[in-house]
Formats: structure tokens, C-alpha cells, sequence
């Protein structure tokens, strides 16, 4: 069974409960007081994991593009630059972050944006690494990170299969705790560009690590889904308010939806249940009620070998012989006369223990 501990005391894979990452990302506005209400937010929907974005933009852009101009109408300064300056944290709010969310118990990390974000991170003593998808193909960035000896869950959109083993091949060696998030890099994203197909290529194509799910589509229904695919970790972002200024509050999730969302993986996980197909305990008062017996179609005298044509199937009372029997009462005897309409009970046809296989 594949599984590890990704956060301490809590492993994922094999028949664990599925690992939920509220990724609030920037969704904060670069606001302390907002980042910490979302914490609690994602804390109280029963998220385990909330989750940021960290960058240390120097390591993270060129001069360039921190110096193009930023006209969006997302945009928090005149340059690129100015904009994510806005919206970064600098290293002693995301301590007072971290120290939050330890206090009101929720586990708290981070995308590492670049390699030196990747190293304050290690020193804050974040629980696991979040490896954006925008790093996957980073080999560098991915051997650094992986060397750290820190879980990984590590997202893979825009990147293609033959990529994804290659990411195996460099991590696996180093760190075998790790696990890959199907995902496409679009926001919103559409349905017909989701390919949850692709958990179980990963599942088939990497059958020793947990596969996961990063959704950006609008609404539950197919994070949901993916959870009943097998997805053992699945990320979604949040925020407290869609209509907020920013390019990912339109494929977050509400406050409402995504506590729907966490009651409707754990109904899901409770719902897949056994593999093993029986009747169950809770299926008795049913099968008592409307489970059918065989019952005489006609008179049945004392003796009589049965054939097909004496017997039916109904609701009778008492019970007899279930419907799956009929075809191997045929050629039993008789010990006592049957009325028509009675049911044929064991009590009525000899050495029924021994030849009628039901």
C-alpha cells in the first residue's frame, strides 16, 4: 500500500482519507489580517492544510520582467514588479502566519516560487514542499528541493508524461516521499480540459507514489470526482470573495463551497466502501420485506419429481428457497403433498442439503 507521512501524524495514500490543500495563494490582496481570516476560514470548512505562495522575486524574475509595465485591471502597481512586491509577504509575517495556523491547528505551507523561496521555507520548518507547476520542469530547482529531505507534492500542468518521468527518475532516488497532482494551467478551467484521465495513466504509469488532483475549474462536482478516481491529495484555491481584485479569485472557492466540497469527499470516501459484493446487514429489512421465493405453480402431489413448469417465483410467506435455486430444484422430489401457491421450503424436498447446491 502506497503510502507516507506528509505531515506529521497524518500520511496520505494506500486507504487513507484524501489530503485537502486550500491553497489561498495570493488570494490575501497582500493584506496580514486577510491572510489570517482565510487561515481560520479553510481551518472551520475542515481543510487540513492551508496554503501560500512564496517568491523572492529578484530570484524568481528577470529585471525585465519586473520592470514591464502592469495595466491589468488586477494589477496592484504600474510595473509587474510593484504588483508582486504588493501581494509578497515578507519572511517575519509568513512566521506570524505559520505560528497562526499551529495555533488554531491547521497545517500551513507553501510553493517555494523559486529556490531561495524554497530555502526560507526549509529554515520556517514547513511541513512539505508544494512544487507549482510552473517548477516541475525546473530539474535544478526540483534535485535542490528534493535533497531537503522534506515531503513533496508536486503539481504537473502545462508539463507532459514524458516530463513527469523524467521528474520521477531525478526525485525518486533522493526522496521517495513524494506524489503528483494532475492538473491543467488554465483559470478558470474548463471541463472538457480537465482529463481526470490522467490520475489513473498516473496511477498505472507510477504505481508506487500517490496520485493527486490541483483543480482550477469553478464548482465541487469534479474535485469530487477526482477524489473518487483515487486522488489522495487534492488542492483547490479559496478565497472569501470571487468578485475581489485578482486573476485567481474567479477559480476559487467560496467559504460555502468549499466546506461542501470537504463533506462531499468524506461522504464519497465513506460511500467507496468494499469491493466485496454480499448481501448486507443493512439489506435485511429489504430482502425480508420483498426478496422472493419459489413457490408451486400448480398442486404438487407427494413423491412428484419437480419440473420447470411447477414452479414460479414470488414474494411468499413463509420464506423457501431463494430465486437463484429454481433451476436446481428441478429434478428433486417431493416429500409432502405442496398446495398450489405455497412456497417450497427446504422441509418439503428431499435430501435438499445434499443436492440442491443453494
Amino acid at each position: 500500500m502506497v503510502r507516507f507521512e506528509l505531515c506529521p501524524g497524518r500520511r496520505v495514500g494506500g486507504d487513507q482519507p484524501c489530503f485537502i490543500i486550500a491553497e489561498i495563494g495570493q488570494n490575501h490582496q497582500g493584506d496580514l489580517d486577510i491572510a489570517k481570516r482565510m487561515i481560520r476560514m479553510v481551518k472551520d470548512c475542515g481543510a487540513d492544510c492551508a496554503k501560500f505562495q512564496k517568491s523572492e522575486l529578484e530570484y524568481k524574475f528577470n529585471k525585465k520582467a519586473l520592470e514591464r509595465p502592469y495595466t491589468s485591471k488586477h494589477s496592484w502597481g504600474k510595473t509587474y514588479g510593484e504588483h508582486k512586491r504588493h501581494l509578497e509577504f515578507s519572511h517575519d509575517q509568513y512566521r506570524e502566519l505559520k505560528k497562526y495556523a499551529e495555533e488554531i491547528g491547521i497545517f500551513f505551507t507553501a510553493s517555494g516560487m523559486d529556490e531561495m523561496a524554497v530555502e526560507f521555507l526549509h529554515e520556517l520548518d514547513v511541513p512539505f514542499f508544494k512544487v507549482g507547476s510552473g517548477d516541475t520542469n525546473n530539474f535544478p530547482y526540483l534535485q535542490k528541493t528534493a535533497k531537503k529531505g522534506r515531503p513533496m507534492v508536486i503539481s504537473s500542468g502545462m508539463q507532459s508524461m514524458s516530463t513527469m518521468h523524467q521528474v520521477y527518475q531525478i526525485v525518486k532516488p533522493i526522496n521517495p516521499n513524494f506524489c503528483f497532482l494532475q492538473c491543467t494551467s488554465a483559470y478558470p478551467l474548463q471541463p472538457e480540459d480537465v482529463n481526470l484521465r490522467v490520475i489513473s495513466a498516473y496511477q498505472s504509469a507510477f504505481p508506487d507514489i500517490p496520485i493527486g488532483y490541483s483543480g482550477h475549474e469553478t464548482g465541487i462536482a469534479i474535485s469530487v470526482a477526482a477524489v473518487a478516481m483515487g486522488a489522495k491529495v487534492l488542492e483547490r484555491h479559496v478565497t472569501l470573495d470571487k468578485t475581489w481584485k485578482g486573476s485567481d479569485h474567479q477559480a476559487s472557492l467560496e467559504p460555502n463551497e468549499l466546506a461542501e466540497l470537504v463533506k462531499a469527499i468524506r461522504t464519497v470516501e465513506k460511500a467507496m466502501g468494499s469491493p466485496i459484493k454480499q448481501l448486507l446487514p443493512c439489506e435485511m429489512a429489504c430482502n425480508e420485506k420483498l426478496g422472493k421465493s419459489v413457490v408451486a405453480k400448480v398442486a404438487i402431489p407427494e413423491g412428484a419429481v419437480l419440473t420447470l413448469d411447477m414452479l414460479t417465483v414470488k414474494v411468499g410467506e413463509p420464506k423457501g428457497f431463494p430465486p437463484e435455486c429454481i433451476f436446481d430444484l428441478v429434478g428433486q422430489k417431493v416429500k409432502r403433498t405442496i398446495e398450489e401457491d405455497e412456497t417450497i421450503t427446504e422441509q418439503a424436498v428431499e435430501n435438499h442439503v445434499k443436492k440442491v447446491k443453494c
